[in-house]
């Protein structure tokens, strides 16, 4: 009897033990079927986060989607008109654009009436226009710098005065490069993500043999002689202010000492937040990505830093006060929304995870126009009470760890301190989207030209980028902005230039007006270009 009952408890213990490991495998199976979903949305499926705010929202509000800012509409009477057909409103041409005017007449023994036979006249004309390119073309300029002699004394003297005349300094010192034409590999290269290389290919179509090592060259020289003095100026600027940005991505050197070529190297991006008058963004390259790059980089800020859930960023300094994400948890309860049947999403956990962050980024959206002062009550009496709503709610989930659903309420759990940190001050953003965009140059850069050779090269990128996307931010023209600079740096104090590598900065007032971009005449066609 014994015998029975310990064989029948021997078998129960397998059963459960293989119950307990089928339900293992089961999780994992689920586990490992989304990550094959998400994997198949991020490869096929829009890379877009929005959602459809009335189909799934779980809120059930009407009023959640009402936007205060935007004032009532006035009723106005809409006359009937025919419409001409034009070009986009998208497409704009430039006022003072040239215009080449070809006419097109009749023959002169054509201009005679086909039915009488008397002289045809102009009884008015037909036009339409055309946007025609011409490809740059390079020419080579020839500094010729007269030497004078006096005539008298070369008479009746044993010393003979010489005196030239004025020549501007180039900028790399026994090189053929000019200023244009450093700024223009530049822009190619760090603007439009065009690699050295390819712009090679693209000299020779010209007809100019001209090799990348020489472009190469010519880059790390400028960068060194005139550029890093500015740098080294932005970064001063920059870490005066009291709430900064900052993100990191990776980066390949080939030619790193102590490293193999296949190790991932770093990119930090510092900037200014929205608060800032001038906006300053800093690329610094790194060979890792241990906590004491950003904590030697900011040992001389204090204040509100705002980053991605990064653990290097939690080790920083009690004065420098870190600013969590709501993007970044908002993309984890999307990602763990994506995999779901789209009969299960309207009513999900993973929706209502989104609809709490969108509610919370809809409220940013109306304290956008309002001072600090205002925008921190404001927070106080709207935002904080949702977010706290939100916590209460993801602390009665129940989910199981390894899912998305459960890594995104993991991530809302441990990173709470940092993600309510933006509460604190009505200076500072709900999000690190403006750090995120700011490196985005970099990253599409990156897929063009894939790595760097030398640390010296990378250097060099990191304090190119930093200048053009600054440039960028505050309206230059990248182009105009180096070509300046390459023309002044090395005449620096000289009459009819610049006089302190302070004037470099974009914030100068000695900016000449040639440099900056373009504006939009008026506000509708800025929101269609800002949408670009």
């Amino acid at each position: 009897m014994n015998t029975q009952k310990n064989t029948h408890e021997k078998l129960l213990k397998i059963i459960e033990e293989k119950d307990k490991r089928i339900a293992e495998l089961d999780q994992q199976i689920q586990w490992l079927m989304s990550l094959i979903r998400l994997g198949k949305h991020q490869k096929f499926g829009a890379s877009s986060e929005q959602t459809d705010a009335a189909q799934m929202s779980v809120f059930n509000e009407a009023e959640s989607m009402v936007d205060l800012t935007i004032p009532e509409p006035d009723i106005i009477e809409v006359k009937t008109h025919y419409r001409k057909r034009t070009r986009l409103t998208t497409d704009k041409l430039p006022e003072d654009l040239p215009v080449e005017v070809i006419e097109h007449e009749l023959p002169a023994e054509k201009c005679t009436c086909p039915d009488c036979g008397n002289a045809l006249h102009v009884m008015g004309k037909d036009t339409r226009e055309e946007l025609k390119i011409i490809p740059a073309k390079a020419v080579v300029v020839q500094h010729v710098r007269n030497v004078y002699a006096c005539r008298n004394c070369e008479d009746i003297s044993d010393h003979v005065p010489i005196v030239k005349a004025d020549m501007p300094e180039p900028v790399i010192k026994s090189g053929f490069a000019s200023p244009e034409t450093i700024a223009h590999i530049a822009t190619q290269k760090f603007v439009m993500a065009s690699p050295l290389y390819r712009q090679e290919q693209e000299w020779k179509q010209n007809g100019i043999w001209l090799s990348r090592q020489t472009m190469s060259n010519w880059l790390i020289k400028a960068c060194i002689d005139w550029l890093e003095p500015i740098y080294e100026e932005i970064k001063i600027q920059i870490l005066r202010h009291e709430v900064l940005h900052a993100d990191e991505t990776t980066l390949q050197v080939l030619k790193e000492p102590g490293k193999q070529a296949q190790s991932k190297s770093y990119m930090w991006l510092y900037r200014t937040s929205g608060e800032a008058k001038n906006q300053l963004i800093i690329f610094d390259y790194q060979p890792d990505r241990k906590y004491e790059r950003p904590k030697t980089f900011l040992k001389d800020f204090s204040g509100y830093l705002h980053s991605d859930g990064y653990e290097g960023y939690h080790k920083l300094p009690d004065n420098i006060i870190v600013v969590g994400c709501w993007a970044h948890l908002r993309r984890k309860f999307f990602d763990a929304l994506k995999i779901l049947p789209k009969d299960k999403q309207a009513n999900s956990n993973a929706s209502k995870g989104v609809e709490y962050c969108d509610k919370l980024f809809h409220l940013e959206k109306q304290f956008d126009k309002l001072t600090p002062e205002n925008r921190f009550e404001e927070r106080e009496r709207l935002a904080k009470p949702l977010v706290d709503e939100f916590y209460s709610w993801v602390e009665s989930l129940y989910t199981l760890p390894n899912s998305l659903l459960g890594k995104a309420t993991y991530y809302a759990q441990s990173q709470r301190k940092y993600l309510e940190h933006y509460l604190l001050d009505g200076r500072l953003e709900i999000s690190n989207n403006r750090a995120e965009r700011s490196l985005k140059t970099f990253v599409i850069g990156r897929k063009n030209w894939l790595f760097a050779n030398t640390p010296n090269g990378a250097r060099a990128s990191a304090i190119y980028y930093s200048l053009i996307v600054t440039a960028l931010e505050n309206g230059l023209n990248p182009f105009e902005y180096l070509a300046w600079i390459f023309t002044n740096a090395p005449n620096l104090g000289k009459p009819g230039y610049a006089n302190d590598f302070k004037d470099f900065l974009p914030s100068s007032a000695a900016l000449p007006e040639r440099i900056f971009s373009p504006k939009p005449k008026d506000e509708k066609e800025k929101c269609a270009w800002e949408e670009e």
